[in-house]
């Protein structure tokens, strides 16, 4: 099979997947929600720049639980099959679309949810969605990688953590300068670095997976 071939076979798998377990949509639903739930119970008269900052704890943390068992919790056995029937191309292009995706699904979930409960609404809200877009886009391409990485380790999670660290902070510090910029509604030219820096970086991540991940499938 050719490689976008490869890549529907394999995103059609993570789908049906998801669909029978249903454990990570389900398990990082109730998270968001319970989360949000709890902000709302102790920070009833926090301002908008505060929120703007529990929103992002919230949505990094939802996303390392939903993007990093894209690898983690792959069983030998199973890597071993794609192994043999797909180019590593292939897979991890199709481990980031199936990620996108699903972190689309989840920040949209939780920003409705977030502006239902604590009232909350950007001067500019276009602006902050399309925020909030580049990060869950930041989020998966970043995370998916870094999951491929700690997959090869023996202690995953751990590694993940120390892997992710450098790498997601200056990502959280764009993101929150640009939301920042949609809640004070502010010209929109004004924000145009942040979002170039943001499509740079998911360019440069997926460039850089797509390059080393070859090497790293065949260890």
């Amino acid at each position: 099979m050719n490689l976008i071939s490869q890549v529907k076979h394999l995103i059609k798998k993570e789908l049906l997947l998801e669909w029978r377990s249903k454990y990570t949509l389900n398990g990082v639903l109730l998270y968001v929600v319970s989360t949000v739930f709890v902000c709302f119970l102790s920070f009833v008269s926090a301002d908008k720049i505060t929120l703007n900052a529990l929103f992002w704890i919230i949505m990094l943390f939802a996303s390392i639980n939903a993007v990093s068992k894209s690898f983690l919790q792959e069983s030998k056995g199973r890597q071993l099959y794609i192994y043999t029937i797909a180019s590593p191309t292939a897979l991890i292009i199709s481990k980031t679309i199936y990620n996108v995706l699903l972190m689309l699904l989840l920040t949209v979930i939780a920003l409705g949810f977030y502006m239902l409960v604590f009232n909350y609404m950007p001067e500019d809200l276009p602006m902050y969605f399309l925020a909030t877009v580049l990060g869950s886009l930041s989020f998966s391409t970043i995370f998916t990688m870094v999951s491929a990485i700690a997959s090869k380790a023996g202690n995953g999670g751990m590694l993940m953590a120390i892997l992710s660290f450098p790498i997601i902070i200056p990502v959280l510090v764009v993101l929150i300068k640009l939301t920042k910029n949609a809640i004070d509604g502010l010209d929109r030219s004004v924000s145009l670095d942040e979002v170039g820096i943001l499509l740079a970086i998911n360019v440069l991540v997926m460039a850089v997976s797509l390059l080393l991940f070859p090497y790293l499938w065949r260890d």
